[in-house]
């Protein structure tokens, strides 16, 4: 099934293990983990030729490039290799799947799908996660995997990733998230792979600090220390010293007393004081790392956000002397258009080597926006060819979509232009075969983003890689902590490689995914699942915009089948009477802040027979708002004796599936039929669309593109196959099971 691709020994070597056992695979980027995804998946199609393959990447732009790598190696028609993105609609994905075999997919939009039952994991054989170090937490990759080990028959999971990071408990914590049995590790020094590694040289260039920077770094200095020794005062922190990472431990701490219920005044007090110096200490960043305007810019933003700010800590802080005299001082800077070291040496950097091979291709990495802007124009004073390159969000007008990037990057593989101009966005995964230099405008303190950077050259050929480092700064402290890190890393891999031990599969009844994983001296267990899933027995229909809420998985958790639709009342729907509106602890403080819970009650109460309001969490309700207690008392008297809306509270969203669950149960045991429509309808155009959305897959927005189209539902049950085809949203499968529909005769069964 393979073509034009040569295995090398140790894809081969980490083939093997992977065809027999759930694997991570950490090897550095440009030596082919794509390629074992190539060769398992050959390898399990063969074993299983009815079942599908999965892949899962970040981005659509590594989605595309995995398809094509797929496209160009494997002996599939171009038709059974597809992509699932948010730019496919749904209805479409689901035609997609059914006569696709290998799928290529972003994994937010395929959560919804598996929600949904667009798709059905059981036919997969074998799951590929691209850039696993994102499985932690709540990361979708974490929920596919546990939903995939129940349901696939056939499991395999394959992960790939170049850099998992430094700390072992968060590589523990991705081992156990996707069910991984073995780890496969390379790196540059190992004998199988050396051969194919193409040297990276690395330069640290160092650039002065200027004593006019200093000037307004110690005044920054001064104020952050006075904010640090008030709270260290108040015993909220242990020294004036502390790191950011710490301050923002002591903030989440102090955040946690307050939520609930600790309205102290040192408290309070010491939360605003740690706010300002977390603003005071971006601002030092900025100055150490990017130079004067990026401050400048950052400084004049919160004067102008202080008058109508309702945060105290901006109000306080612009009162500051020692961070008014920092103000005045890099005002004057910049309107002596005071030089940017960096800025310079980078010029510098550029100009040479394009002077010396005028086709060379750079990417010059940057933490901030508005330092990529600054660069452009700088190249662009040299008449040097560039582009900048950054993600969807729109700041400061600026904001790609994934279809801009990708042309974007087309034009830079092609040599349009010689300089990529980059955020985050562009470390992740790219392929851009040749990339002679890489710089970094600052070192960054992440290992995983160190490596990621640097994987961009040095792929085909060698390569070199240049960091800008501000002496006397932040820059050389986060240039050790990556390169520390680094090492910390590949240690922890080689460790945890010797410890991963794992008893094969237990086949046992009831749990056939089972698996025993050993951790040094801990067991984590993972994949326990009945032999057979019992059918749901509850149905539940959540508003759309909940799909990545906790509360939708939790609820499949507890075998109840859920189907998300845009609904325009109510959160969840527990029967065709019965409405639930969810509120956090903090959204039903604000809701009676701007006004709208009332109209949100009053709707419910009108459109269903039964409605009840849900609040979920543990904070002090009267405490994470500045609102009187009597105005949330009044509110809630209001809520049930006025509208008689019951108001229930969870603690977390697992309690809040469990109460749903229980709702539902209810509900649906009564013997009534449950309706997947949000309210019954009342006007003669609803009822027309009530009608047409009940037809199996058509939604309410097909239904109103259906009925637009014909006029009338006897014209639409009138149609032939070809006039629904050609309305959007309408598919050769859909069609024929609409006029199957509207055609058989009808027979009790």
């Amino acid at each position: 099934m393979l073509r034009d691709f040569t295995p090398r020994l140790y894809q081969e070597t980490i083939l093997a293990v992977a065809a027999t056992s759930n694997c991570l695979v950490v090897l550095p980027t440009g030596l082919g983990k794509t390629g074992v995804a190539l060769m398992l998946a050959v390898q399990r199609l063969t074993q299983y030729p009815d079942s599908k393959i999965l892949m899962l990447a970040p981005t659509k732009p590594l989605c595309d490039q995995h398809a094509d790598t797929f496209r160009k190696h494997l002996n599939l028609p171009e038709d059974k290799i597809v992509v699932f993105t948010g730019s496919v609609a749904p209805e479409k994905r689901g035609e997609l799947w059914k006569e696709a075999q290998i799928v290529v997919s972003t994994p937010q939009g395929l959560e919804n799908d598996v929600i949904n039952h667009r798709i059905d994991l059981a036919e997969v054989s074998l799951l590929c996660f691209d850039e696993a170090h994102h499985a932690t937490k709540e990361y979708s990759y974490v929920w596919l995997a546990q939903q995939y080990e129940k349901l696939a028959k056939f499991p395999r999971i394959l992960a790939l990733t170049a850099s998992p990071g430094s700390d072992m408990e968060k590589i523990k914590e991705i081992c156990t998230n996707l069910s991984i049995e073995k780890v496969e590790v390379r790196t540059e020094k190992d004998a199988d792979v050396r051969q194919y590694v193409q040297h990276i040289k690395i330069r640290w260039e160092e650039v002065e600090f200027p004593e006019s920077f200093k000037a307004v770094q110690k005044f920054l200095q001064n104020c952050r220390k006075s904010k640090l020794e008030e709270v260290h005062k108040y015993g909220y922190c242990n020294s004036i010293n502390i790191t950011k990472s710490e301050l923002l431990g002591v903030q989440g701490e102090l955040q946690k007393k307050v939520s609930s219920g600790e309205k102290e005044f040192e408290a309070l007090r010491s939360m605003s004081l740690v706010a300002e110096a977390l603003k005071v200490e971006h601002g030092l960043e900025l100055l150490e790392t990017q130079g004067i305007k990026q401050l400048y810019s950052y400084l004049q933003n919160l004067q102008h956000e202080a008058p109508t700010s309702k945060t105290k800590a901006v109000k306080n802080l612009v009162m500051d002397e020692n961070f008014k005299s920092a103000v005045y001082l890099t005002e004057q800077l910049v309107n002596e258009n005071a030089p940017n070291p960096k800025l310079v040496k980078l010029k510098e950097l550029v100009g040479k080597e394009i002077e010396r091979n005028p086709s060379s291709k750079i990417i010059i990495f940057t933490q901030f926006r508005n330092s990529t802007e600054e660069i452009v124009k700088a190249l662009e004073e040299k008449t040097i060819t560039n582009n900048i390159f950054v993600g969807q969000a729109k700041k400061n007008g600026v904001g790609f979509s994934q279809k801009q990037q990708k042309e974007i990057l087309d034009r830079f593989r092609v040599g349009e232009f010689n300089i990529l101009v980059a955020t985050s966005v562009a470390e992740e995964g790219l392929d851009i075969p040749k990339v002679d230099n890489v710089i970094f405008y600052e070192p960054i303190p992440s290992a995983i983003r160190s490596i990621q950077r640097r994987g961009r050259t040095g792929r085909l050929e060698r390569g070199e890689v240049t960091v800008l480092v501000t002496k006397g700064t932040r820059d050389e402290a986060y240039r050790w902590s990556s390169h520390h890190k680094e090492k910390r890393m590949y240690r922890n891999l080689e460790t945890l490689k010797k410890e991963f031990g794992y008893s094969a599969r237990e086949f046992k009844p009831g749990c056939p995914n089972a698996t025993l994983t050993q951790f040094g001296g801990s067991t984590v267990i993972s994949g326990i699942t009945p032999t057979s899933t019992p059918e749901p027995v509850v149905a539940i229909l959540a508003d759309h915009r909940e799909k990545n809420n906790r509360i939708v998985k939790e609820l499949i958790d507890l075998n109840v089948s859920v189907k998300t639709a845009q609904l325009e009342l109510a959160d969840y729907l527990v029967s065709g009477r019965v409405a639930v509106e969810l509120k956090t602890v903090p959204d039903f403080v604000a809701s009676i802040i701007d006004g709208r819970l009332l109209d949100q009650v009053k709707d419910l109460k009108k459109n269903f027979e039964r409605a009840v309001l849900v609040i979920e969490g543990e904070e002090d309700i009267y405490s994470v708002r500045k609102v009187h207690a009597n105005a949330i008392r009044g509110m809630l008297s209001c809520i049930v004796l006025d509208f008689g809306v019951p108001v229930l509270y969870t603690k977390n969203p697992k309690d809040t599936a469990g109460l749903l669950a229980v709702m539902a149960q209810r509900e649906q045991n009564k013997e009534r039929d449950f309706s997947y429509h949000e309210r019954k309808p009342h006007s003669l155009k609803e009822q027309q669309e009530f009608f047409v959305s009940a037809l199996p897959g058509i939604g309410v927005q097909t239904a109103k593109l259906l009925l637009e189209h014909f006029g009338s539902i006897k014209k639409l049950v009138g149609s032939t196959r070809e006039e629904l085809v050609a309305i959007k949203g309408v598919g050769d499968k859909t069609a024929e099971r609409l006029i199957s529909l509207f055609e058989e005769r009808y027979g009790k069964e």
